[in-house]
């Protein structure tokens, strides 16, 4: 049986980034989030036009009252690079699910295909009302089953008539359809979300938990979407902190560790404390809000969610320590990486330059620019050196010298 091929995606941090841990996300306020580098669009675009060039395939970009709004952003982003790929958050009754069909085929047809979605349903009961949504967390599971019923409809049929418990639709049709369909991610530990990730989504998404829990969701979602006759894919949210040596890697977080007072810890578990988010208490859980023990088992940290909503866990170790581990999760079914670190821009390179090419000796990873070779005419081969270190002249200059080479073949 052939090797997965991994595909790793960055991250936006559409708040403002830091060389520190910037906090905002889940069950925080509007104006939590800060940092000393402003999310400007010049910035953003440094983080996104270096990602593509370094191999990640795209980014996922925040949706919050804390945070800039993600199409806004990610439309005005995706004129700046050229493959790179957008994950945009739709949310369930916040918007007509017409007009969210209509949204990402519009978004996918001007960016030529580069459109992923990610559903987020909402867990965070302040937030929610904030926008005018007073539903209950069970009711928004069940609207985003038939709301992602419609979306998925309209993408493929001329007329879309619905009447159900949360939308009624009329004869709804689009100017449209995307092409590619956009794959739908979701992420969520709640007892509901498996249902929807079975009968609607593409990749189901974990936060970096102890792996006994990330294997039981994943045997639990594979059960599920067999039962629909579906298969999903698998994917995993993580911060990553590598470095040259494990003792470099472990210094940073430590680093990290040292700025953060018990003030600011205080008040900002008590803010997430009144989540509803299922997976948002996990994630409390490995840390209980106390500075100690944070490696919660070899190579994962639990420093960011001190601090920080969503996502609170992070790789930390040498190069061919991380490499390793996230063979481990390839293993396990993985095959998708949903990373950051702070700063965006550099911990990026750290990333692509010292993990990647290990992943790629490994046989799990190939730069998404590198092409895909049918029929073995020998350019995979010829070209594979162009893409060994992910950021470099050889790299950058890959198209010109491929062009060349089937002109010659």
């Amino acid at each position: 049986m052939s090797k997965p091929r991994l595909q790793f995606h960055w991250f936006l941090p559409t708040y403002g980034d830091s060389r520190y841990i910037v906090g905002g996300g889940h069950g925080l306020p509007a104006g939590a989030a800060a940092g000393s580098r402003p999310a400007t669009i010049d910035y953003l675009t440094q983080i996104a036009r270096s990602a593509e060039q370094l191999g990640y395939v795209g980014a996922l970009t925040p949706t919050g009252a804390w945070c800039e709004d993600a199409w806004i952003v990610d439309a005005m982003l995706a004129e700046a690079t050229e493959t790179f790929k957008f994950l945009i958050a739709i949310r369930p009754g916040l918007i007509s699910p017409t007009l969210a069909a209509q949204m990402a085929a519009s978004f996918q047809r001007y960016s030529q295909g580069r459109l992923l979605l990610n559903v987020v349903v909402g867990g965070e009961p302040h937030e929610q009302r904030s926008y005018g949504d007073h539903s209950a967390k069970e009711e928004r599971y069940e609207r985003a089953d038939e709301f992602l019923h419609i979306l998925r409809e309209l993408w493929t049929r001329t007329n879309v008539t619905f009447h159900g418990q949360y939308y009624q639709i009329e004869n709804a049709t689009l100017p449209s359809r995307p092409d590619p369909l956009p794959p739908l991610y979701i992420g969520g530990s709640s007892s509901g979300a498996g249902p929807v990730t079975a009968k609607h989504i593409d990749v189901y998404l974990t936060w970096g938990e102890p792996t006994p829990a990330v294997v039981e969701k994943i045997t639990r979602i594979r059960r599920l979407a067999a039962q629909e006759g579906r298969q999903v894919r698998f994917g995993i949210r993580l911060h990553v902190i590598t470095r040259d040596t494990a003792e470099a890697a472990w210094a940073e977080a430590n680093r990290l560790l040292s700025a953060l007072d018990p003030e600011t810890i205080r008040s900002v578990q008590a803010g997430l404390a009144k989540s509803e988010g299922e997976g948002q208490k996990r994630m409390l859980a490995l840390h209980q809000g106390s500075t100690l023990n944070l490696e919660i088992e070899p190579n994962l940290w639990a420093g960011f969610g001190l601090v920080r909503g969503g996502a609170g866990t992070a790789l930390v170790g040498s190069h061919a320590e991380v490499a390793e581990k996230i063979k481990a999760y390839a293993e396990l079914g993985i095959e998708e990486f949903i990373l950051s670190g702070v700063p965006h821009l550099e911990e990026a390179y750290w990333f692509a330059e010292g993990v990647l090419p290990r992943l790629k000796a490994a046989g799990l990873w190939r730069h998404p620019q590198q092409p895909e070779v049918e029929g073995g005419d020998g350019l995979e081969a010829e070209t594979e050196a162009l893409v060994d270190i992910p950021f470099s002249p050889a790299a950058s200059r890959r198209a010109s010298v491929v062009s060349s080479l089937r002109q010659t073949a």
